[in-house]
């Protein structure tokens, strides 16, 4: 674990062993002390995204994990059943609620509106204000806000906190996914997956590079590159804002920044507002705070940081998704609002945008396994050194503390530990076989952190929404409609990759692949373009469901897909279950669906190799991918999947009325 004081500086994060040391004499006077409220229950709950109970199991038995090892010892260790399906959205709304996707409506990371059929994020939604004034070229939203927009959460069903805060017992609910904006119910909340960057995406990067030839037969997803000149050891550019929605014709806001290439050293200076940055090759600044102008008395204010990357032969500097600044934030991640501001001046600058791992610049080329490593862990970093800052101020009630570092890196890693994976590569994966094995270790040390310092009596769960695996084999939901005549083209001859469904047919298409998990009829009255009869939609979806389970891959000879769950005999009769997919896939392990088809694209074959840098992953069938549940004493009530353990921590506070549904039947 680290605990790192923040400076201005362009150094690394330095080691963390001895920083911790320097507040463990605080904590231990204040642990020392009896607490106010002694007495009555308190819980920590570390949340630990895609930690899998097999792989810390073996590693705790081997002793590389001696803080879980004792919390076996102490309340014992269990896996712990996950969602369906097992994505992380989905997973940690039916924690939070108690509920399956039936009651909180998040079913995938992708909905679509059926009467359109556009897709759309399924957490949160941006609603735009439609009353302005317009004065010249400039608009006015009516009242006035930073923006005209409004960020509505999508997650329905009563968070488990909110029972606790009815009851006068102060929560603490610090970057839980699905649950942005906050939901201000919680006494201190600090938004984390769904929170977007300042763009409105979830991690837009930008890459600088002199070279003109660099990535030109290259998609770029998640990112942009853009070409700079060095003139006299000097580049200017800018850093590319969201739209100015002040304007009556938007365009884009900008922010100058300037390289300065040192003429002997591989070292230059960056200058960006009235910030300065000294850096070497391979170093990375700390956050620089940018402003945007909206209006002349008005500006948007973000924080970046940058790579350099190279200095020669070329020039090429990479720089992070542009996040909302934490010491001024211009969109909702905390409750009360000064809360992100309070964590940021005690700790420094952190990343607000949610799953901040830059995947997508390693999966492009832009950064190496070893540069996107480097991301990581500044991103990972900055959470495990505010937790001593959180927990030194944890007295009574309840503590959440969530890390999705692990859940990144392992999508990213996980092949450097499986030679038998189709894109392994012994020249790139040897070097990184231990870099799993090691973000484990680190996230043992956070538990041992919490055990030997939280106030006495403390309850402490350690607990995961879902498993890991191996993804070898990729599943073309939708060419495995189209090959067995339930989904029709237009143009047979056109290209794989027309993806959103611009090659489908809908006047003779009876079903269709979204999402990651996601298979839907196209129902008529549903549907825009419906033609499946509602009276036929549960026959048809039992034919679907059983054709899918029957088939084989034929590199494997197994079944390709373990369980095809119907929506109705698989989620309870809540009022979202509506929304959700008629059919949720079960992959088998190692299987799972392509990215083209879960964006709608239908291609030509049904099962391929995974060859991807993103070769670890569970959006698989559940009871292959469990998380893992661990306590410091046995609770008072058994828990063996998600959506029981909310009314499991509650009834240690002595609340027995949250509601829990059980599994449906059928499949």
């Amino acid at each position: 674990m680290r605990t790192t004081l923040r400076k201005r500086s362009s150094r690394p994060l330095a080691s963390l062993g001895l920083a911790l040391l320097a507040l463990t004499a605080f904590t231990s006077l204040r642990c020392s002390r009896p607490a106010r409220g002694a007495g009555e229950p308190r819980v920590i709950i570390l949340g630990l995204d895609g930690m899998d109970y097999g792989f810390a199991s073996r590693l705790a038995a081997e002793g590389k994990m001696p803080g879980l090892a004792r919390l076996a010892k102490m309340g014992g260790i269990a896996p712990l059943g996950s969602a369906v399906p097992p994505q992380s959205p989905v997973a940690w709304s039916d924690f939070i609620t108690g509920m399956d996707a039936g009651g909180h409506g998040i079913f995938d990371f992708i909905h679509r509106d059926p009467a359109t059929m556009t897709p759309y994020l399924s957490t949160s939604r941006t609603v735009g204000s439609t009353r302005t004034m317009s004065v010249g070229r400039w608009q006015f939203p009516l009242p006035p806000p930073l923006s005209n927009e409004k960020t509505e959460l999508l997650r329905r069903g009563q968070a488990f906190w909110e029972v606790l805060e009815k009851k006068g017992i102060p929560t603490n609910i610090l970057r839980i996914p699905a649950n942005y904006p906050p939901s201000g119910t919680a006494t201190r909340e600090l938004s984390g997956m769904g929170t977007p960057d300042v763009l409105g995406g979830y991690g837009v990067f930008s890459f600088y590079t002199s070279d003109r030839f660099a990535f030109l037969d290259k998609t770029i997803s998640g990112g942009s590159v853009y070409r700079i000149d060095v003139e006299q050891g000097v580049a200017k550019t800018k850093l590319y804002g969201p739209d100015n929605l002040f304007l009556v014709k938007p365009e884009k806001m900008t922010a100058d920044f300037t390289i300065y290439v040192d003429p002997d050293r591989p070292a230059a200076k960056l200058v960006v507002g009235s910030e300065e940055r000294v850096l070497q090759e391979g170093e990375w600044t700390d956050w620089i705070p940018v402003s945007f102008t909206m209006i002349p008395t008005q500006s948007l204010p973000a924080e970046v940081r940058f790579f350099l990357r190279r200095v020669r032969p070329e020039l090429e500097i990479y720089a992070s998704p542009i996040n909302f600044d934490p010491m001024a934030p211009a969109t909702t991640v905390s409750t009360p609002k000064s809360y992100a501001t309070e964590l940021a001046r005690a700790k420094g600058r952190y990343y607000t945008q949610g799953m901040p791992e830059n995947t997508g610049a390693l999966s492009t080329g832009v950064l190496s396994p070893q540069e996107f490593l480097a991301q990581a862990r500044l991103a990972g970093d900055e959470i495990l050194d505010e937790f001593p800052y959180v927990l030194s101020r944890f007295d009574r009630g309840l503590l959440f503390y969530y890390i999705g570092n692990l859940d990144l890196v392992s999508h990213m890693m996980w092949r450097a530990m499986d030679p038998e994976h189709p894109g392994y590569d012994p020249a790139v994966d040897v070097p990184l076989r231990d870099v799993v094995a090691k973000k484990y270790e680190a996230l043992d040390g956070l538990i041992t952190y919490a055990l030997d310092h939280m106030p006495e009596g403390t309850l402490l769960v350690v607990m995961s929404d879902h498993g890991f695996t191996s993804w070898r084999r990729v599943f073309n939901l939708n060419a495995w409609l189209h090959e067995n005549g339930y989904l029709t083209v237009k143009d047979e001859s056109l290209p794989e990759h027309q993806d959103m469904f611009r090659n489908v047919d809908w006047s003779k298409t009876r079903a269709y692949g979204l999402g990651l998990n996601g298979l839907y009829l196209n129902l008529k009255g549903r549907e825009r373009d419906g033609i499946v009869p509602p009276e036929q939609r549960e026959s048809l979806a039992e034919e679907i469901a059983a054709k899918l389970e029957a088939t084989l891959d034929p590199k494997t000879g197994q079944r390709a897909v373990s369980h095809a769950y119907l929506r109705d005999k698989t989620y309870s009769a809540g009022a979202e279950r509506s929304i959700g997919p008629d059919i949720v896939m079960g992959y088998a392990k190692g299987t799972r669906s392509s990215d083209e088809s879960a964006l709608g694209d239908v291609g030509r074959e049904v099962l391929s190799d995974n060859m991807k840098m993103w070769s670890g992953d569970h959006c698989m069938d559940a009871p292959d991918v469990p998380g893992i549940l661990a306590t410091n004493r046995p609770l008072k009530r058994p828990v063996t999947r998600l959506n029981n353990l909310a009314a499991a921590v509650l009834a240690e506070f002595g609340v027995e009325s949250f509601p829990t549904q059980g599994p449906a039947a059928g499949r």
